[in-house]
Parts: C-alpha cells; structure tokens; sequence
C-alpha cells in the first residue's frame, strides 16, 4: 500500500503523542492501578470494547495467526494468547511496545512477538485475524479505507473500533478544530458506517455494537471477505 501524505502525518503525529506526553497517563489507564472518576470510565468503556472485539473471534485460537493491530500496553494481546493465538503485537510507541513486553506474562512469551511498526506494514504478513482496538480512529475515511483494504487481503476477518459520527461527537470534533495544539492528542476522526462502506473496495463491513462509557464512545466494527 502506497501511503498518502495525510495518513503519514497523522501516524507521525500518534507516535509523537504517545511518545512524547501520553506514555504516564496510558500506562496507568491501562493498569489496574485507581485512576479518576472520568479515567475509570474509559477504563471500563474499554474493558467492555476489548471484550466486545475478542467475542467475535473463536474461543479456540490454538494455530491462528493474530495481528493485535496498534496493540498499547498489551493486554487484548496476552488474552489473545490465553486462548491459544500466535500474537504479532504491534504499535507505533516504542514506550508503549517496551511496557507491554515488561507486562507480557512469562507464560505467553512465546507467543507473542511485540514490536514497533505501522499496523499497515505488508512485511508483517498474513494472517487469520486481525483485531484493531482504537488505533484507527485517528485516521480520516480515504487512509482509513486503504489501510483496511489493505488488512482485508492479508486476513479473512478484521475487528476493529471507531468513533461514530454522532451530532455530539461532530460538534466537539469541529470545537477542536479551532484549537490545534500539538501536544494534545491527535483527535479522533468521527465516522459514519455508510459512508465507510462506500469507500471500501471488497469486502463486507458490519456495525456490531457501540459502547459508551462516560468519555469512552466507540462503535465495534466487523470486516470480512
């Protein structure tokens, strides 16, 4: 896949985030340590996402080739393994890759190859699923339809999340707008599900849920051949 000068941008400026400002914050989000009040409700519009994602794969993944696609601190990784699945764990972050391996039970060591990337990448091969948690709502729907076709012909199934284009979400997406500042973090690209589908080139995209949890709001999205 040939990449545009938006969707390189965007990457650059989700690594720079994550790296540079958000490292602290996500590694206590996604640890079991107390957070906030507001913290706590993504932490558990999360939990139910990340549950919502893993339900639509096999229970037995014992064989299966996994791509955790924008895998952060590796926890929907480690429960891939528990289910059997050979894990390719790979995110943007080098902090967030270096906290997920320090998290990664001995158990599971075997199975899971964390490693920093772009999720995108054709030399990371093929694969049986593909699972993307909250790594491609950054991206608008022209490099976000390349990037799943992309997927699509190197894996018969993707689950993956987005921010649904609400009326709420949209105004808070514009407000935003109006306000750029570069160590914020890269804002979420709000999406409708017909739209996407007309961008996309083959394959069948089904809406399954939409979580809200207090700031957390993302719709879990299936995309098959």
């Amino acid at each position: 896949m040939t990449e545009s000068a938006t969707y390189l941008a965007t990457r650059s400026r989700v690594e720079r985030y994550f790296d540079d400002h958000a490292t602290e914050a996500w590694a206590q989000l996604t640890s079991d340590a107390p957070v906030s009040g507001i913290r706590a409700t993504v932490r558990a519009g999360r939990d139910r996402m990340r549950a919502r994602l893993l339900s639509l794969l096999p229970a037995d993944l014992t064989g299966r080739r996994i791509l955790d696609a924008g895998c952060g601190t590796g926890a929907l990784a480690v429960e891939l393994a528990a289910r059997g699945a050979e894990v390719v764990a790979v995110d943007l972050s080098p902090a967030l890759i270096e906290i997920a391996g320090s998290r990664c039970p001995a158990a599971f060591a075997g199975q899971i190859t964390f490693q920093v990337g772009d999720i995108a990448d054709p030399d990371l091969g093929h694969f049986d699923h593909v699972i993307a948690m909250d790594s491609l709502i950054y991206y608008h729907r022209p490099d976000l339809a390349r990037t799943l076709d992309g997927l699509l012909a190197r894996a018969p199934q993707i689950a993956f999340t987005l921010a649904p284009r609400t009326p709420l979400l949209m105004a808070m997406w514009r407000i935003g707008k109006l306000f750029p500042a570069s160590e914020k973090s890269p804002r979420m690209v709000p999406h409708s599900v017909t739209a996407l589908r007309r961008a996309l080139d083959g394959g069948r995209l089904n809406e399954v849920e939409r979580i809200s949890s207090g700031f957390y709001i993302s719709t879990a999205l299936e995309y098959r051949r």
